[in-house]
């Protein structure tokens, strides 16, 4: 047997509700059917390529990052083409790979927190340290003198950073993310000559900076200069709550305005007030952007900045001093999602490969009612150019008329799709990137990139094109005229020759992941199966299955309306709501939704209808005849065929089996481990009080008046403390009344069902597993719906998108103050506890339970000089892959992780796996005790790496 990594692996909804409207309202309890059987476990994580390849120095072997595998796989370079020459187990999700020396290759671990050291010269190669780093780290660059120092780029959050054994160092510590002005972006930096003996090595300093979470780095040739790419640095845009503008609807800028609690405002949401058949539209809110002066306006250009309360600087690329740490050089407006930087190393002149959306524009749909539509212009794609001269976008697709729908059957060939790694050859002259969504690398000259002065019509003949799709990375090989090219659809490596431009080779990687992952991905992200364009994908804004952190305004004013059959709770008081979704109906949802913000496609499977709404419970293939949960969600997201043509613009029907391949492989997407969360699941005494309150098991019982009384941990016996309502059982709600966590069932804060919350509209009930990375906007003006307070000019802060669907609440603690959670009824409904209380719940939905242990993915290195550092993390691991851990996508008898170990005895290299008896079984051969494994690390050479896989994954042997 061969044990392996195989198969790869939205914020909160209003809980507003008025007091009234609670006395007349059903409950939101109930009784959750019986656990479907027991599928075994097939999902990924879906981690982007970052920088996947790369040459070693002497230019005689390729290494790539097989993020499928989990594996740094080697090739022997010569004339006459390539050879494999070794695979290296490293942690999940590898996603970029730096070459040190000849010797020595560092590999990005992107789920697994770490930076996996890899012994290229020993036989076999071999991990000889694992680094612990931030959160879903993503690229590593080395600066400094004689390339000393490694640069590793994070999330501002994750474990690692609040670890005992960084006590100290520059920038670690608490990630403080309740706080305002706080940057999420993290540059770990480390002496690569002195990593120490801690239990994840010892960094330099972590340096923060005022981003959303990093990505990409380069660095110049003299080493001195680092640069760092914010991902999703946004595009400075926002979206009012739907109480903030003036009602009605204006359909130009000469408005008279209101007051709203004391604010100005400039008028009502931009028009039209119905859609094409008559129907009014429901109250929304606006997007707002802001212009050149930091002036916050709508798309009718007037002014909203005295009704905000933050700025946006936009900072998106950093410039950082290898020696001193320090920026010395910030660019905004570079683009909304920044996906790899390339350094001219003739001129200094940075490249930034990145799409710009257009969320500025409104509607999908053919635009005939509104006379305007964003359907095929989602994104563009782009090289933005930074140099003395400023900050200067190049539009790779400026051959599309984006009002043609469709777009002419030529228009694609000469299109370049989610452009990714950039490499620029050593003379400067040439630019090469890889446009993920076109199974193509473009071909550019630097100068015509620089000047703008490239036809993309001329100048596609000069693309490169490369069988297995979705090219993510690039490695030039000028020596021996080729670029070597990762194919993420395929996971394979192609050769082009470039003196012809022609693929000489593609060598298949090993991918253990399953058929639904590898058959269903390309329908995510290849442009040439889903538009007519070329440039427009479903990534566009869900990139690598995620989100954008964008507001959009998608209604389709040409649209029809939608009725769902799902259970809506308290739907008795939205009927007594004369313009309820508009029509005053309940169940019928109006095409015209207003802003909402990009929801993740992670954590799909189980939570049912789609969109914030649930409007895609009914559609093209159907309506869900379920009448409780779980609702059908293999359905609801095969109802989204329509967006397709309706969005991006695809011309021709979507074909229904496509459709199919397509949702097996959305709902295989998982959430990754909750990184605020402890490391043995256990939660501190704020979140424990937080997960308390939000159970109804903090206070008093609201029902009996005496103290609640939750057996075993589980739900109160009788109607517990209810979050809002009134002291009826079938009239007040705990948080968890609506919100409902059951692991077994795979509900992480929703079974599927909508509500009415007092909202202009009924609201699907949203999961609450990401919410920590959502942190980053804070502000908010005055409002109906919240206790008054801290509503002032808050100052520049990362993100213009927070919770609920819009977006516009900018924290979980104002989220939290809404009048309904006051305390009321002799403090047996509500915060009795007040602002700490509402604190400590805060806490506990940042460390909301999830589908996988916080342990999946974790690693440590024992080596012969870090024993009693590293010798408690392995207790630590091995007490978490012994303990049950409930969840619906890993089945009734899991545990937290299976913990493997991997050694190189006696010039082989050995996988053990941890038993229930406590010892390990290799691969082949004796099984060995805890001690006599850990032994083996005594010797040099033979350094063992433990590793938390997703339960059931070792036991899946690689694929050859």
């Amino acid at each position: 047997m061969r044990i392996g990594l195989s198969a790869r692996p939205p914020a909160t909804r209003s809980l507003v509700r008025t007091a009234f409207l609670a006395l007349a309202l059903g409950a939101c309890h109930s009784s959750p059917p019986p656990p479907a059987p027991f599928v075994k476990p097939t999902f990924t994580f879906e981690s982007g390529p970052v920088r996947p390849v790369v040459l070693s120095p002497d230019g005689s072997r390729v290494f790539v990052a097989n993020t499928s595998n989990g594996s740094l796989d080697i090739f022997n370079v010569a004339s006459s083409g390539l050879s494999f020459a070794a695979s290296v187990y490293v942690g999940l999700e590898p996603v970029a790979v730096a070459a040190r020396s000849n010797t020595e290759v560092w590999v990005v671990n992107q789920v697994s927190d770490s930076v996996s050291i890899v012994d290229v010269s020993s036989t076999p190669p071999h991990v000889a340290r694992t680094l612990l780093v931030g959160d879903e780290p993503s690229d590593i660059v080395f600066g400094g003198t004689g390339g000393s120092r490694a640069f590793i780029t994070t999330a501002h959050r994750g474990q690692q950073r609040t670890d005992s054994s960084l006590a100290g160092i520059p920038g670690a510590g608490d990630p403080q993310l309740t706080t305002a002005g706080v940057g999420r972006a993290d540059v770990w930096v480390f002496d690569a000559t002195a990593l120490g003996t801690s239990v994840g090595g010892t960094p330099l300093a972590i340096v923060s900076l005022f981003g959303d979470t990093p990505r990409a780095l380069a660095v110049t040739p003299d080493g001195h200069t680092v640069y760092v790419a914010v991902f999703k640095s946004g595009n400075q845009t926002m979206a009012t709550s739907s109480e903030l503008p003036c009602d009605g609807f204006d359909t130009s800028d000469a408005g008279p305005g209101c007051t709203v609690l004391g604010v100005t405002v400039p008028g009502a949401p931009p028009g039209p007030a119905t859609d094409s058949a008559g129907r009014n539209a429901p109250k929304v809110g606006l997007l707002l952007k802001t212009d050149a002066r930091g002036t916050w306006r709508d798309v009718l250009g007037r002014e909203w900045t005295s009704a905000t309360a933050f700025g946006l600087p936009d900072q998106d690329v950093f410039a950082i001093d290898t020696t001193t740490l320090k920026t010395t050089a910030t660019y905004s407006r570079v683009g909304t999602t920044l996906f790899n930087l390339a350094v001219n190393p003739a001129s200094g002149v940075v490249y930034v490969s990145n799409t710009e959306a257009r969320n500025d524009l409104r509607f999908e749909g053919p635009g005939t009612f509104a006379g305007q539509t964003l359907q095929g212009h989602l994104a563009e794609a782009r090289i933005t150019v930074l140099s003395d001269g400023g900050v200067q976008p190049r539009a790779l697709n400026k051959h599309i008329n984006y009002t043609v729908l469709p777009a002419p059957a030529t228009t694609m060939q000469h299109s370049l799709s989610m452009p990714l790694q950039l490499v620029v050859t050593t003379d400067g002259k040439a630019l090469y990137v890889a446009a993920f969504g076109s199974s193509k690398v473009g071909v550019f000259p630097a100068a015509a990139i620089e000047n703008d002065s490239f036809d993309p019509v001329t100048q596609s003949v000069n693309y490169l094109s490369v069988s297995g799709g979705g090219p993510g990375g690039l490695a030039l090989d000028e020596a021996n005229h080729r670029l070597y090219v990762t194919t993420r659809f395929d996971d394979g490596l192609s050769v082009i020759d470039l003196a012809t431009g022609l693929e000489t080779a593609h060598l298949q990687l090993v991918n253990p992941e399953p058929a639904a992952v590898t058959t269903g991905r390309p329908f995510l992200y290849d442009s040439t199966r889903t538009s007519a364009n070329g440039e427009a994908s479903c990534a566009s804004c869900h990139m690598f299955g995620d989100k954008d952190n964008l507001v959009w305004d998608l209604g389709n004013p040409d649209g029809d309306t939608v009725t769902t059959p799902i259970n809506i709770k308290l739907s008795e008081g939205a009927a007594t709501q004369p313009n309820i979704n508009g029509s005053g109906q309940v169940a019928v949802l109006h095409p015209m939704k207003g802003p909402m913000s990009t929801q993740t496609l992670r954590g799909l499977v189980n939570h049912g209808p789609m969109h914030w709404r649930g409007d895609r419970v009914a559609g093209f293939f159907g309506t869900d005849t379920r009448t409780a949960p779980p609702y059908d969600s293999t359905l609801a997201f095969k109802n989204f065929i329509v967006a397709f043509n309706s969005l991006v613009a695809l011309g021709p029907a979507f074909p229904d089996a496509d459709m199919q391949t397509f949702a097996n492989f959305a709902l295989s997407i998982v959430m990754p481990p909750n990184p605020v969360r402890a490391l043995d699941n256990s939660l501190n005494p704020a979140q424990a009080a937080g997960r308390s309150f939000f159970l109804g098991c903090d206070g008093l019982d609201s029902v009996t008046g005496v103290a609640v009384q939750c057996p075993d941990g589980g739900p109160p016996a009788s109607g517990g403390h209810f979050a809002d309502g009134i002291r009826i059982q079938t009239l007040g709600f705990t948080c968890q009344g609506c919100h409902v966590l059951n692991p077994a069932m795979g509900f992480f804060g929703t079974d599927g069902e909508s509500s009415f919350e007092a909202l202009p509209q009924t609201a699907k009930i949203p999961q609450l597993r990401n919410l920590y990375d959502k942190v980053g906007m804070f502000g908010s003006p005055p409002n109906l719906r919240t206790v008054p307070g801290d509503n002032g000019y808050t100052g520049p802060q990362v993100r213009g998108v927070g919770f609920e669907h819009d977006g516009s609440v900018d924290t979980l603690f104002r989220f939290l103050q809404a009048n309904v959670f006051q305390s009321a009824d002799g403090a047996r409904i509500g915060f009795a506890g007040g602002d700490p209380q509402r604190r400590n719940v805060e806490q506990y939905l940042l460390a909301f339970d999830s589908d996988l242990a916080p342990i999946v993915g974790q690693q440590v290195t024992l080596r012969s000089d870090n024993a009693a550092s590293v010798g408690p993390r392995i207790d630590l691991l091995i007490a978490r892959a012994s303990t049950h851990f409930a969840s619906q996508i890993l089945g009734p008898n899991a545990t937290e992780c299976d913990l493997i170990a991997r050694v190189v005895v006696g010039g082989a290299a050995k996988t053990f796996l941890l038993k229930t008896d406590g010892t390990f079984a290799p691969d082949d051969g004796a099984a060995l005790s805890d001690s006599a494994l850990r032994s083996l690390a005594a010797t040099p050479g033979q350094e063992v790496t433990y590793t938390c896989l997703p339960p059931g994954w070792a036991t899946r042997p690689a694929t050859p």
